[in-house]
């Protein structure tokens, strides 16, 4: 089957300044001089940047090398709309394009999917375009309890009350299909081992994430996860919302590391964060920081090659007030879509580039 992909959506446009801090770098102590974090507040990855104190949770990770970020990832002419950024991220459309198909189910175009269950992705969130497709059959549920108590109330229609009607056969015939999956997935569930430890509750990311480490342990045969943390939206007082949501995103993806790694699972297993955007460079006058462009991405997994990938914006060389990309976030799907998958996709790249970030 290959690895499997557990995305992590941080929803609302997250702070890739504040997150992956250029400490070094006097022109961010200028564009930052309310909400730039201090150097002392900094776990230095090397000379130039570091990390936001409330991310040392991703140190272990870090040092053993299976944590990669992803500098610098945007995409041409970006969009600072919510909803029309978080589109283009996850149909890996360009800017002026619109599509309707997940770009996870655009990897799988024309692929055959071992049966297994009946589920090829699960999503733990409200958001399932990444894997919405004809190629992908993905069930969305936010809690394991609930599903298995809706999976067991399932009832199957008998074709016969079809009356021969082609479309009602064919309705029942999906929803027979569905249902046969629901059960199958309900079945694993049930006798998956509870994570070794448990994941903090505070925010839904720690539910999800228990969830996506029972699917995992389960062995289901599915090629995605995906779960998010909302909340990044930073127009106004941004400190305190920012460090909550860093350290909860931080301690739930060190106790999935664990989890994983108890269940011998990290290896065969990819984490990526991403986001619809980043934040401008400069602060604005409510002590937030208002819609962006490019941010940095955590890639993390037993196979994963650790380290700084692909080049930090340049903070003298801004771009309507906004960081220039230096990835295309299509480089970073098709790369994914390769030592995951074994599937061959540039998503309309006229001139992909080769990331090095995974083991083949």
């Amino acid at each position: 089957m290959g690895r499997i992909l557990l995305l992590v959506e941080l929803k609302g446009g997250n702070d890739g300044l504040n997150t992956l801090v250029p400490y070094a770098d006097p022109r961010y102590r200028e564009l930052r001089a309310g909400i730039g974090v201090p150097r002392e507040r900094v776990v230095q990855l090397d000379e130039k940047v570091g990390l936001h104190e409330k991310l040392a949770p991703l140190t272990d990770s870090w040092k053993a090398g299976d944590l990669a970020i992803v500098q610098g990832v945007g995409y041409p002419y970006p969009n600072r709309s919510h909803f029309r950024s978080i589109e283009i991220w996850d149909t890996a459309s360009a800017a002026s394009q619109t599509l309707s198909e997940g770009w996870i189910a655009q990897a799988f175009r024309g692929a055959r999917l071992a049966k297994g269950i009946g589920v090829d992705c699960i999503v733990a969130d409200t958001n399932a375009l990444p894997s919405t497709g004809p190629s992908l059959r993905t069930i969305v549920m936010q809690d394991a309890e609930n599903f298995l108590r809706q999976a067991n109330a399932i009832a199957t229609a008998s074709a016969t009350t079809a009356g021969g009607n082609p479309a009602l056969l064919h309705l029942l015939a999906v929803r027979q299909e569905i249902n046969a999956a629901a059960a199958g997935l309900r079945d694993r569930l049930r006798d998956a081992p509870a994570p070794a430890e448990a994941y903090p509750q505070e925010l839904l990311l720690g539910q999800q994430l228990d969830l996506a480490t029972r699917v995992l342990s389960a062995r289901v045969p599915v090629v995605a996860i995906k779960v998010a943390l909302g909340g990044f939206d930073t127009h106004a007082n941004q400190q305190p919302t920012h460090e909550r949501l860093l350290a909860s995103l931080a301690s739930n993806l060190a106790v999935l590391r664990r989890n994983l790694m108890a269940a011998d699972l990290w290896k065969d297993v990819v984490v990526m964060t991403y986001s619809e955007f980043g934040r401008r460079a400069k602060q604005n006058a409510s002590g937030g920081t208002d819609h962006g462009t490019s941010a940095p991405q955590f890639v993390m997994g037993g196979s994963v090659k650790g380290g700084l990938h692909g080049a930090y914006p340049s903070l003298s060389d801004l771009q309507d007030g906004d960081l220039r990309h230096t990835v295309d976030f299509r480089n970073v799907f098709a790369t994914l879509a390769r030592d995951c998958w074994g599937q061959s996709y540039d998503f309309g790249l006229r001139q992909p580039q080769r990331l090095d970030f995974l083991a083949q």
